[in-house]
C-alpha cells in the first residue's frame, strides 16, 4: 500500500487556503498539470473525493475537510522536525553523551559546563559515571559521544584518545595522623588504606608507586567514589591517594592533604570517534579543551 507524501498534503492544504488550483499552482511554483495530479493521486488512495469546484470555487468535501485537519498538523510537525534537526547540524541544540568518572565529575566537569550553559544554552549534556573501559566500550558501540578516561589507554579501531590533563596525586590523610611534609611509599604503606579497586588505571599507578619502593600493601577497603573515600579519610578510618583535580584548598579540617616524594601524577585523555564530530559535540569538546593542562 502506497503511503500519503508530505508534497501532496502541502498541495492540498495551499489549494484549500487558495480556493484555487492557478493560484496554489503559482504558490507553489509548479505546473497546474501537477498540481492536479497530485489532487488526483490522494483522491484514488483515499478513495473518495477531496475537492469540489462550485462557481469557480474551490472547497473540501467532508472527507477533504478531515484530511486537511491532520495533514496541517502533519505538516507543521514536518516543519518543527527539520527546524529542530537543523538547529542541531547548525550546533544549537543538541544532546551529548558523556562519560566520565565520579571525581572528573565533580571537580574538572562543572568547569566546562559553566562554559557551555553561557556560550551554547541549547546543549544538553548527558553525564554518566562510567571507568574509563567502560567509556571506551560505549564509544566503540556509538552509545556515547566523548569519554573523559586515564592514560594509557589503547584506542582501538575507529576512536582518537588526545591527552587532556596531568593532575598531581596526593596523599590524604586523617590530620591526627600529623603526616610529614611530604609522604613517601613507606610512611603510608604501614598505615591503614582506602585505595581504588583494582579495575582502575589509578590503582595500577598507585600499586607501582609502592612496587617500586618494594611494597605491597593491602588496602582495608577499596572504593571508587571520591567523596565517600574522603568521608572516610575523615572518619579516621584510612588515608588515600587521590588526584588533585584542581583543588587548592585542604579539603576538610579533619584531613591532610600532602604531596608524595617520589611524585605521582594522574594523566586524563579525551576519547571520541574518529572523523567529523556533530558541531554540539565540538562545542563540548573545546569548553572540555579549555581545561587542559
Amino acid at each position: 500500500m502506497r503511503e500519503i507524501s508530505l508534497d501532496r498534503l502541502r498541495t492540498l492544504v495551499v489549494i484549500a487556503d487558495c480556493a484555487s488550483f492557478a493560484q496554489a499552482a503559482r504558490q507553489l511554483n509548479l505546473a497546474p498539470p501537477t498540481i492536479s495530479l497530485h489532487v488526483a493521486e490522494l483522491e484514488a488512495r483515499i478513495g473518495a473525493p477531496l475537492l469540489t469546484r462550485t462557481r469557480g470555487q474551490v472547497r473540501p468535501t467532508a472527507i477533504g475537510a478531515t484530511l486537511l485537519a491532520r495533514a496541517r498538523r502533519l505538516l507543521a510537525d514536518a516543519d518543527q522536525a527539520l527546524d529542530e534537526v537543523r538547529r542541531q547540524v547548525e550546533g544549537l541544540t543538541g544532546r551529548v553523551r558523556l562519560g566520565a568518572s565520579t571525581g572528573a565529575i565533580a571537580h574538572l566537569l562543572p568547569q566546562a559546563l559553566e562554559t557551555l550553559r553561557v556560550d551554547h544554552p541549547g546543549i544538553d549534556v548527558q553525564v554518566q559515571v562510567l571507568t574509563s573501559q567502560a567509556s571506551l566500550a560505549r564509544l566503540r558501540e556509538g552509545t556515547l559521544d566523548i569519554g573523559l578516561v586515564a592514560l594509557p589507554q589503547v584506542a582501538g579501531k575507529g576512536l582518537r584518545i588526545t591527552p587532556w590533563r596531568r593532575d598531581p596525586i596526593m596523599a590524604y590523610v586523617p590530620v591526627d595522623w600529623q603526616p610529614p611534609a611530604r609522604v613517601t611509599p613507606a610512611w603510608l604503606a604501614s598505615r591503614a588504606l582506602i585505595l581504588n579497586d583494582s579495575t582502575t588505571q589509578l590503582s595500577r599507578v598507585t600499586s607501582e608507586w609502592f612496587a617500586a619502593a618494594g611494597l605491597y600493601p593491602e588496602p582495608r577497603i577499596e572504593l571508587n567514589y571520591n567523596d565517600a573515600i574522603k568521608s572516610l579519610v575523615a572518619a579516621g578510618y584510612g588515608a588515600t591517594l587521590l588526584p588533585q583535580e584542581g583543588e587548592v584548598r585542604q579539603p576538610q579540617a579533619r584531613i591532610a592533604q600532602r604531596p608524595l616524594r617520589p611524585g605521582l601524577w594522574r594523566q586524563l585523555g579525551i576519547a571520541c570517534r574518529e572523523g567529523e564530530v556533530e558541531r554540539a559535540t565540538g562545542h563540548v569538546l573545546e569548553a572540555l579543551g579549555r581545561l587542559r593542562q
